[in-house]
């Protein structure tokens, strides 16, 4: 089929931003990850004097970084639109987000969805093991509020014949637009992130604890992503940005701690529960193009996300500074030594 003049004029442009974009992208990375690297080992010595000061600091510079990568898909046009629960009035507190997975774009959305909403984080036996071994030695005590999790274990598109293969051997409900969720992953971070009281029950959401104790985690928020058409954005399409613009939907589901099952059976139940709702919530956008007002609500509200262009500009000029700064460092010191 023979295209227009239009379209033809559009398949260039689009090569012409795509081959700028990744040029720009590759040193974007040159300059902005070996500069935070740098930052972290002159930082050191405040480590030794003051870690929660040191992982503060350290939690802002991954933010930045973070920045960028959602700067690509923003100035692509590639834009996010919130639905369900606020989220930013827990964005202090611990949480544990549960995701859909159903592309490699779905971790760049969620770096955009991310940026202001405060400072937080995120062979399967052996991976579990390492995870509750990180949890342990890490998360506490660098002050990490929130941990992403992909619960489905892989790509929709990947596991969905799997899943329901697996559905259907164990009588549970055929799924479509999203994949049995597995429950390992979870219940290593349940079982090392909740403060239990004294009676064993989850000290969490708006439960009082003691002071002098760490309240733990505090909240799960349930995350559902919905691309238009059912059409994720891969990796490739948030670098290149050869896709015409377009909003991904994102929506949200708070419940507190206290709220969710620790036992194995109970929560595994709990968590197929999220899932066979998340199938709705995405069979009724598909359908509509919104997602289902929340209870009480008579309407869907939702909200579109957005970044200021002078930030990500302050953000991206201050990686390339630091780069700048920092090959004029060691090329002083190279002519030191040699």
């Amino acid at each position: 089929m023979a295209m227009t003049l239009e379209e033809v004029s559009w398949v260039c442009v689009t090569f012409v931003k795509a081959l700028l974009r990744f040029a720009f992208m590759v040193t974007n990375n040159l300059v902005a990850i070996p500069s935070y690297v740098f930052y972290i080992i002159i930082l050191q010595p405040l480590r030794m004097l003051d870690r929660k000061r040191f992982w503060y600091i350290e939690g802002i510079m991954y933010k930045w970084l973070l920045a960028m990568v959602a700067s690509w898909g923003w100035c692509a046009g590639y834009t996010v639109m919130e639905w369900g629960e606020d989220i930013k009035a827990i964005s202090e507190d611990e949480a544990l987000m549960l995701v859909n997975h159903q592309a490699t774009g779905d971790v760049c959305t969620l770096m955009m969805c991310l940026q202001d909403k405060g400072m937080g984080k995120s062979h399967r036996d052996q991976q579990l093991v390492l995870l509750k071994k990180h949890l342990k030695k890490y998360y506490r005590s660098r002050d990490r509020k929130w941990i992403v999790l992909f619960p489905e274990g892989g790509f929709l598109r990947k596991r969905r014949e799997t899943s329901q293969a697996f559905a259907k051997k164990n009588n549970l409900p055929f799924l479509v637009h999203v994949t049995l969720p597995r429950l390992g992953a979870t219940q290593i971070i349940l079982s090392e992130l909740v403060a239990r009281q004294e009676n064993g029950t989850p000290a969490g959401g708006d439960a009082r604890v003691l002071e002098n104790k760490p309240k733990g985690l505090q909240w799960v928020i349930d995350t559902t992503i919905a691309y238009p058409k059912d059409e994720p954005i891969d990796i490739q399409t948030w670098i290149l940005g050869y896709r015409r613009p377009t909003v991904t939907h994102v929506h949200y589901r708070i419940f507190p701690i206290k709220d969710v099952p620790l036992e194995n059976d109970a929560l595994a139940n709990w968590l197929y529960q999220r899932f066979i709702e998340k199938e709705d919530l995405l069979s009724h956008f598909y359908e509509t193009g919104a997602f289902p007002p929340l209870m009480g609500q008579k309407k869907a509200i939702s909200k579109e996300m957005t970044l200021s262009n002078m930030w990500l500009f302050f953000i991206q000029s201050l990686a390339f500074l630091s780069g700048y700064m920092w090959y004029n460092v060691l090329q002083y010191f190279y002519h030191c030594l040699f």
